[in-house]
C-alpha cells in the first residue's frame, strides 16, 4: 500500500515538475495563462476551506478579480498598458467584492469581507508576482551592464533565469526539509505542523542557500556569490511561511490535505502553499539589489 502511495507520489510530483519547466521556459502568455489557471483552482480550494468554517466568500467575484488582476499583470509587464493602470486593479477589486457582500440577502459578515480580501491578496496578488519575475529584463535594472554573460545563449532572458532559480530554490529547501527532517529531526517546529522539524527546516535552508550562491557564481556578478546566498535565505524563510500559512488554514478548517487533485500530493494548494510568497520578495530584492549587482 506504500509502495503504491509512494509510485503515485513520484508520479504526479514527476509530471507537475515537468510541467512547471516548461510554462517557465516557454514564459510570455503560455506562463501567464497556466499561472492563471493554477490559481482558479487553488482558489476553489482555498474558498472550499472557508465554508468549511462557516465563512461565505464572494467565490464568484474574487475568481473573477483575480484572473483581471493576472491579466492585467501580464499586459503591463509587456508594456501594453501602464503599471498605473495594472496596479488599481487590486484595491477597485477589493471593492467589487465589498459592494458583491453587500448586495447579498444576509449581508457578508467580518469573516466574509477578510476571507474575500484574503483571496485577492493569498491567490491573486502574490502569484502576479511570478508573471512580473518571469517578464523581468535585464534593460528593468540596467542598460550599461550585461547581467546574464554574453557567451550564454540569447534565448535565455533575466526574468527567465531568475524565475528558474527561485523555482530551483524553493524546490531545494523542500527536498532539503524532507530528507534531513526524516534522518535528523527530533524536535518539533511548530504545533501547526508536528511533522515539521527545526533540523528538517535548517537542512531546507542549506539546501536553498547552496543552490542560490550556485546560480550567483553561474551569472558571474560582482558579489554573485553573496547575493545568491541572501536570496537563499530569504526564499527558504518566505517557503517556510507559506506551508506553515496552508496548514494553519487546513487546520482551521478541520481538513488534512486542501483538496485530491494530485495523487500523493493532495491539492493544488498543498503543492504551491511554498510558492507563493517568494516571487514577490526575489522581485523586490532583485529590483533593490540591481545597483549592487551592476556597480
Amino acid at each position: 500500500m506504500f509502495l503504491a502511495v509512494s509510485k503515485k507520489r513520484l508520479l504526479s510530483g514527476l509530471l507537475v515538475g515537468a510541467f512547471g519547466f516548461l510554462i517557465v521556459y516557454l514564459g510570455d502568455w503560455w506562463f501567464s495563462i497556466a499561472i492563471s489557471l493554477i490559481v482558479h483552482l487553488a482558489l476553489l480550494e482555498f474558498f472550499r476551506m472557508a465554508e468549511f468554517t462557516g465563512i461565505r466568500p464572494a467565490t464568484k467575484t474574487t475568481l473573477l478579480a483575480c484572473q483581471i488582476l493576472l491579466f492585467f499583470t501580464q499586459l503591463s509587464s509587456q508594456g501594453y498598458i501602464s503599471i498605473e493602470i495594472s496596479d488599481a486593479i487590486l484595491p477597485l477589486s477589493g471593492a467589487a467584492i465589498c459592494g458583491w457582500l453587500l448586495l447579498q440577502p444576509v449581508t457578508g459578515s467580518i469573516a466574509d469581507v477578510a476571507a474575500s480580501i484574503f483571496g485577492l491578496f493569498y491567490l491573486g496578488f502574490l502569484p502576479s508576482h511570478w508573471i512580473k519575475l518571469r517578464n523581468l529584463l535585464e534593460i528593468d535594472l540596467t542598460e550599461n551592464v550585461n547581467l546574464i554573460p554574453i557567451d550564454w545563449s540569447a534565448s535565455i532572458t533575466f526574468g527567465m533565469l531568475i524565475t528558474f532559480s527561485t523555482c530551483f530554490m524553493i524546490v531545494g529547501f523542500d527536498i532539503g526539509s524532507y530528507f534531513v527532517g526524516k534522518k535528523f529531526g527530533n524536535h518539533s517546529l511548530s504545533p501547526i505542523s508536528p511533522s515539521k522539524t527545526i533540523e528538517g527546516a535548517f537542512g531546507g535552508l542549506l539546501f536553498s542557500i547552496l543552490i542560490g550562491a550556485y546560480f550567483g557564481y553561474l551569472l558571474r556578478w560582482e558579489f554573485g556569490i553573496f547575493i545568491g546566498i541572501f536570496i537563499g535565505v530569504l526564499v527558504a524563510l518566505f517557503s517556510l511561511v507559506g506551508d506553515l500559512t496552508e496548514s494553519m488554514l487546513k487546520r482551521n478548517a478541520g481538513l488534512k490535505d486542501s483538496g485530491d487533485f494530485l495523487p500523493g500530493h493532495g491539492g493544488i494548494l498543498d503543492r504551491i502553499d511554498s510558492y507563493l510568497f517568494t516571487p514577490a520578495i526575489v522581485f523586490y530584492i532583485v529590483i533593490l539589489l540591481s545597483p549592487l549587482i551592476t556597480s
